[in-house]
């Protein structure tokens, strides 16, 4: 199955990979199984989603294609991500530009019986001027699921970049407590050609003390990542925010900031789901401006 959105156009500049050929010149090739791109761009003062496609079990929804932000949600067929699923979306945010991609709910990762696991890949480019929100629900991985993702941003100068990336301990309800095989992470950044962030998160079952013991008491691990002009103002606010805050152990939400070159990282822990979501969701708060709404409350 196959959800198209927009007028088919040649896919962003990202690196071609499996199922990621080059179209030729004036015809967009059918992208293959869970593959997915979209271009955006400034049109006539307007961001406007001017090219999108995806194929089963990705798939790509565009509830608001043009105005002064384009609002974009991933879904997959079922909710979720079976062991060999794999993922690849590329999108383009163009000079002046304003993007957000969300998800329709959590992404959750199913049972793996073969150790093949799922995997997502996301590529993405932003021009001068241009910003680009990334803000998934976090992803819940079940017990005995494997699962890795990989984001890679590449920033012209003047470009900005929002992401938020989380994780669950899973289906607790059930007794299911960070109870997965392996789950790896990993978010790298460049700016102008240079990487200003290479982040990693790796926890595997079989290395070390279950990863249930390591992380007593956590329902939720997050990272927040703010690079660029139009979000700075933002990332120094947090900086200074988390500066002067005293450290509390018992603390529902723990979090720390740290600086980077023209933004921050923030990394959350959270000792329920609910409010370390809310947390995140305070620190994003300004982007309900930028937005023109704020995506992790509600869909347009």
């Amino acid at each position: 199955m196959k959800t198209v959105v927009a007028a088919p156009r040649p896919r962003p500049s990202a690196a071609p990979g499996p199922g990621r050929d080059r179209a030729s010149p004036g015809r967009a090739a059918a992208p293959a199984p869970g593959v997915g791109w979209a271009e955006v761009a400034e049109v006539e003062g307007c961001s406007a989603l001017v090219g999108c496609a995806a194929a089963s079990p990705l798939q790509l929804l565009a509830p608001r294609p043009r105005g002064r932000a384009v609002w974009l949600v991933a879904a997959s067929h079922g909710g979720g991500l079976v062991a060999g699923d794999a993922i690849d979306l590329a999108i383009s945010v163009g000079a002046g530009a304003t993007a957000c991609l969300g998800t329709q709910a959590e992404t959750k990762v199913y049972r793996d019986a073969r150790g093949r696991g799922a995997r997502q890949r996301l590529t993405a480019q932003v021009g001068a001027g241009g910003l680009l929100a990334l803000l998934p629900d976090p992803v819940s991985p079940f017990g005995g699921s494997r699962y890795e993702q990989v984001q890679g941003f590449e920033l012209a100068a003047g470009g900005s970049l929002v992401v938020l990336d989380a994780v669950t301990a899973g289906r607790a309800a059930r007794g299911e407590r960070w109870a997965f095989d392996g789950w790896r992470s990993r978010n790298e950044v460049r700016v102008g050609g240079a990487l200003v962030l290479a982040d990693a998160l790796r926890l595997e079952a079989a290395e070390g003390p279950a990863v249930a013991g390591r992380l007593p008491g956590v329902e939720l691990l997050a990272t927040v990542i703010l690079i660029g002009p139009r979000v700075e103002d933002a990332a120094a606010a947090l900086l200074e925010a988390h500066a002067a805050a005293p450290a509390a152990g018992d603390a529902p939400v723990l979090s720390a900031a740290s600086p980077l070159p023209g933004g921050a990282l923030l990394r959350i822990a959270a000792r329920s789901v609910e409010a370390g979501l809310a947390a995140a969701r305070a620190q994003l708060a300004f982007l309900s401006d930028p937005l023109d709404g704020d995506p992790l409350l509600r869909r347009p």
